[in-house]
Formats: C-alpha cells, sequence, structure tokens
C-alpha cells in the first residue's frame, strides 16, 4: 500500500509552493514562498522514486533520512515524518528554506537526473517542520537527568546553537556566549526575511532556552570576558564563531562614503525589521532608497544584498561579476528570483576603482571574457584591454566574501592553533583544536560555508565533547 502511493513522477509533474508575485513581495520583506497545502505536499511528496541508493541523502551534509519522511507525507503521516526528520537536523524547517536544494539534495535527485524534474524535498521539508510547530508537536527537549559538567559554547549561530541543542539533550550544562544582542548569527542578521522571517529563528533559540540553555549576549570574547576566564569556567569549550571578516579590495577610490561591507548593509536592514533603531540606516549610509545600487560579488551573500536593495526602494540595482552566470557561485534559484525582482546582472565585470572623491558616485568596471581553466577546473576571467566604463551609483555594497578573524590575536590566546589562512586548526573528525577540551566547528574551521554545514559541524562536536567529558578526569586533565 505504501509503494502504490509513491514512485509518481512519471504522471505527477512537479510542482513548487506558490511564490507570490514580483511587485508585490518586493513591497516587504515576508517570505517569497507560499506554504504546500496538504494535498498538495502529499502529490509532490507521492512522486519520490523510493530508489535503493537515495542520493538525495547521501549529498545531504546531515545524511538526512529523505526517502522515509516523502513516503510518511504521502501517507498523511506528518508527526511520525517531523520526528525522522528532526532526528537528524536540529533545524529542518531553516534549512528547508535557506539550503541551496538545487546543488545538494534536489540537485542529485535521481529522477531529476532521468529527466522528470526532482522531488521538491526543501518545499516539504519546510511544510512538514512548520505542521509540526502549528500542532505543538515541536516542544523543549529537557533532558532525564542532569548532568554535573558543564560546556561554554562561543557563538550563537547555526553551528553553536545545534551543539548546545545536542549537548543540554544529554544533560550537559551549556553556556552560550555572543557578541550580538540576540542568538542566530548570520540567522539572524545576515540572511535577509524574504529568505527566513525572523520569528522562525527566535523561536528556536526560545526554545533552547525553556530546555535549559543559557545565553550570555552582547559579550565580546577578548573584551568583556576572556577566552581563559571561559575556559575555567567550563568543562569544554566549542569554538564556533563563523567568519565576520569581509574580503576587502585595493582599487582607487575604496574609503570614499557609500561603499559599504555586505553584512554591514544586510544587519542594518534585519535590525530594522526587529524595530531596532539603526542610526547609519536612518541616516541613509546603508539605506538604498532612491539611490543607483551596484553590488560587486556573485554569491549568495550578493543574492541578499541586490534583493534587500530592491525591497528599500533603490532606482536601480545592478550586480557586477566577474564570471558568466553558469559558473555563478550562488544558487541558480536565488538569481532568478532576483531577475524577477528587477536586478540587472553585468556578467563579466569586476571593479577596477571608484569615481567620486569622498562621496562615490560610480564604479570603473572592467569588462572580461573567460581564458584557460584554473586547477579547480572554472575559466579564469582575464580582462579586456581597453574596454572599462562607468558604472553610476550612489550605494556600492562589497559582497566578495568572507574570513576568519585572528582569534589567537583577539583573544590573547596565541597557542590556540590557526591553518595559513587563519581559520582555527582542528580534527576533521573530533573537531578537537591543540587546545585539551577545547574544541572548534563550522566555518571558523572550514571557512566561509552552508548553514547545513555548520549544523552537521555542530551536532558532531557535541558527540566528540560527550566522548572527551566521559574520559576519567586524570586523562582530562592532561
Amino acid at each position: 500500500m505504501a509503494q502504490q502511493r509513491m514512485l509518481k513522477f512519471v504522471s505527477t509533474a512537479r510542482e513548487m509552493p506558490e511564490k507570490r508575485l514580483p511587485d508585490l513581495r518586493t513591497e516587504d520583506f515576508h517570505e517569497i514562498y507560499r506554504e504546500f497545502a496538504d494535498a498538495k505536499a502529499k502529490e509532490q511528496a507521492s512522486r519520490c522514486s523510493q530508489c535503493g541508493v537515495p542520493y538525495c541523502q547521501s549529498h545531504c551534509p546531515l545524511h538526512n533520512n529523505i526517502p522515509d519522511w516523502l513516503r510518511l507525507t504521502a501517507e498523511g503521516r506528518l508527526q511520525e515524518a517531523y520526528e525522522i526528520s528532526q532526528a537528524t537536523n536540529t533545524f529542518p524547517e531553516i534549512c528547508g528554506r535557506i539550503c541551496p536544494q538545487d546543488r545538494l539534495c534536489e540537485g542529485n535527485c535521481v529522477i531529476e537526473q532521468s529527466g522528470h524534474g526532482t522531488v521538491t524535498i526543501g518545499s516539504i521539508e519546510k511544510y512538514i517542520t512548520d505542521t509540526a510547530w502549528e500542532n505543538g508537536w515541536v516542544t523543549p527537549q529537557k533532558p532525564k537527568s542532569e548532568r554535573v559538567e558543564s560546556v561554554g559554547i562561543i557563538g550563537a549561530g547555526p553551528g553553536g546553537l545545534a551543539a548546545a541543542d545536542a549537548l543540554r539533550r544529554k544533560g550537559v550544562q551549556v553556556t552560550v556566549y555572543d557578541r550580538y544582542d540576540r542568538a542566530g548569527g548570520l540567522l539572524t542578521y545576515g540572511i535577509p526575511g524574504f529568505k527566513l522571517e525572523k520569528d522562525v529563528v527566535m523561536r528556536r533559540v526560545e526554545q533552547l532556552e525553556a530546555a535549559g540553555v543559557q545565553f550570555v549576549m552582547n559579550c565580546n570574547v577578548g573584551v568583556d570576558i576572556s577566552f581563559d576566564a571561559i575556559r575555567g569556567q567550563h568543562d569544554a569549550v566549542l569554538i564556533a564563531t563563523g567568519v565576520y571578516k569581509a574580503r576587502d579590495i585595493s582599487a582607487p577610490g575604496v574609503g570614499a562614503t557609500g561603499i559599504v561591507k555586505a553584512l554591514d548593509y544586510l544587519t542594518a536592514s534585519n535590525r530594522k525589521s526587529f524595530g531596532d533603531e539603526v542610526e547609519a540606516f536612518d541616516n541613509g549610509d546603508l539605506d538604498a532608497s532612491g539611490k543607483r545600487v551596484v553590488v560587486i560579488g556573485g554569491g549568495d551573500t550578493a543574492m541578499d544584498c541586490v534583493r534587500t536593495a530592491i525591497r528599500q526602494g533603490a532606482t536601480s540595482v545592478k550586480c557586477l561579476y566577474r564570471r558568466d552566470k553558469a559558473n555563478m557561485p550562488g544558487s541558480q534559484r536565488e538569481t532568478q528570483n532576483a531577475e524577477e525582482e528587477g536586478v540587472e546582472f553585468v556578467w563579466l565585470t569586476a571593479p577596477k576603482g571608484f569615481t567620486g572623491g569622498d562621496a562615490v558616485e560610480g564604479v570603473i568596471v572592467q569588462q572580461m571574457r573567460l581564458g584557460q581553466p584554473d586547477a579547480s577546473g572554472r575559466q579564469m576571467p582575464e580582462v579586456i584591454e581597453g574596454a572599462d566604463y562607468v558604472e553610476p551609483a550612489e550605494l556600492v555594497v562589497m559582497a566578495l566574501g568572507f574570513e576568519p578573524e585572528d582569534l589567537p590575536q583577539q583573544w590573547s590566546a596565541p597557542d590556540l592553533g590557526a591553518t595559513r589562512w587563519g581559520t582555527v586548526k582542528a580534527d576533521f573528525r573530533s573537531h578537537a583544536t591543540n587546545i585539551p577540551g577545547v574544541f572548534a566547528a563550522g566555518d571558523i574551521v572550514r571557512g566561509a560555508s552552508l548553514v547545513v554545514w555548520a549544523i552537521r559541524d555542530g551536532r558532531e562536536a557535541a558527540d566528540a565533547i560527550m566522548d572527551y567529558l566521559a574520559q576519567p578526569a586524570a586523562v582530562a586533565a592532561e
């Protein structure tokens, strides 16, 4: 009976949840996709082929048991589907919204490879967990018994929160330290509401608090509290700070007013959505309203910036990227959404400098062509000599990626091992650093990456910390 409800990809076409029309959705910061109706979620889940080797699962960093919860959804057994979904994923409703499924699970779906169109895995994952919240199936996971050991986690982003959840479920006393006033890291202040509405993040934080996780906010390690002090207060420490230092370029005029960093721009916009006072936004510096905007970069952060500028009422929004559309690192789905909303992509272009003196007035643009492949196999962009031009702009957003901050220097912890790229050096299995009892996970180890990888790292680190805490005290003290 169960099998008869599946394998319907031949007779049932792939459908995504309905998107709000571009001229309506650009008027606010609400999510653009509507929720699946129950019948539609069952129908789309029934397209799964239940293949013997589920590539969707193997290409998910969390190895989510996708075929099983698709089958349960098709059968109408949503609570069971949720239980299986959350068994491997701390935040399934968040991953369902922001994971680049086209590059991960959906992009490796067997029926996609056979030309039938992938199962809409992410949208069904979101539907399952949103339904679980509505029905009260999501509850704080308080431990059956308390342990005396405590763990300090530095960073309240997805990696740190995933580790906090896993450790707290096992009875460990957990304290999370973060420099911001709200937990969530980039989930809260980096990703715009049209991709991830903030109440979705805040209710997870509230659930962790209800389960007994302690949060110490507005706490800048190395300034408000020392790294050594945190180590002294806990039996183990997890570093999950993420990477926040913006990559920069050296070019004439780069210091002019109106040239801003992507994270500063996105954080200001997200703070306004919370109702905060943001001086740099209120005085116009980080507000795109009435301005010609140029965003430089081709990743997901650049897509967040261009779509934010559209919603703020920019006169025009252009995105410069040095390669072509096929070689763009960001999600193709996000690029399509941006194009629908009025963003103009200027492919094969790169900034050479900026005009305007104290305040930016334009970007000096170099036109590029793709040359020979580099070591990674991607064609290298080459400058076309004599083809420069000026793109007028009153606001330029630099979305060139992120690098790690110098934690050993900032935290007065010279013994903390770091790589030549500045990331914290940690064992890729145990996430242990060179300092006993100190672990590291997420972007601060692997470099700027996806939320789903941070969640996986945080869960793995929690397991390794539990193993460390189980050692005899004499061994642990070595």
